[in-house]
């Protein structure tokens, strides 16, 4: 899929188009670019999967058709995860939290998560941490 963004519109203010609700659309509280974060979550088992970028239209997009739709801040365009690589997300909830600046997409993952063919994006690189400190 092509964004309807082009290079003038790449501002912080500029977004295309969008179909979604407007009484979403007024509780977002978008980044300067005009996105929020999206977290997507195994909805059976709770697993986080991955983060992506979402603006009004691809959040309208994925509540809409059923599949997670992300905007590619590298390639300034929309893509819907799975469409290349095949690992869909087939979406069962998603829900704003408390400051209406980050969405989670509860979805039905089918294969990895993550471009580089891990089951999530949190699986290579776990840092390690202090065990038995002082509360």
């Amino acid at each position: 899929m092509t964004s309807s963004r082009t290079a003038a519109d790449a501002g912080p203010t500029a977004a295309p188009a969008s179909s979604l609700d407007p009484a979403i659309a007024a509780r977002l509280k978008r980044g300067a670019d005009g996105l929020v974060p999206a977290i997507a979550q195994q909805y059976d088992t709770g697993e986080v999967l991955m983060m992506g970028w979402m603006d009004d239209e691809a959040l309208h997009r994925t509540l809409t058709t059923g599949r997670c739709t992300y905007w590619s801040r590298s390639r300034q365009e929309y893509w819907v995860k799975g469409d290349t690589s095949g690992h869909v997300q087939y979406v069962k909830s998603v829900a704003l939290d408390c400051d209406a600046d980050t969405v989670l997409v509860k979805v039905d993952q089918v294969g990895a998560a993550c471009h580089t063919g891990d089951r999530t994006c949190f699986d290579a690189d776990v840092l390690p941490t202090e065990t038995g400190r002082d509360q």
